[in-house]
């Protein structure tokens, strides 16, 4: 397949070049820094991002949403939504 882009740089801002489903968890950081995260089905989404020391509420997220956040963590406390791709 022939990649147009295959010369230029990734980025935060460039298109996802692989993504993962993500499981929630209160302990386990996530095993890669994604991009960004997209919510399937809609709800509350409690993450870190890298660079803070304490968790926030993405609240009454729709589904469809791409959360634009370099989370560390994804929590099952109060994350209601579900179907949460990370994109790299």
């Amino acid at each position: 397949m022939f990649d147009d882009f295959a010369d230029r740089a990734d980025s935060v801002l460039a298109p996802s070049r692989s993504a993962t489903p993500v499981t929630p968890s209160d302990s386990q950081p996530l095993a890669r820094l994604p991009k960004a995260l997209y919510v399937g089905t809609g709800g509350h989404v409690t993450l870190r991002c890298v660079d803070d020391a304490a968790d926030v509420v993405f609240r009454n997220v729709p589904a469809g949403a791409i959360i634009r956040a370099r989370a560390s963590h994804v929590r099952a406390a109060g994350t209601t939504a579900t179907d949460i791709v990370a994109q790299f």
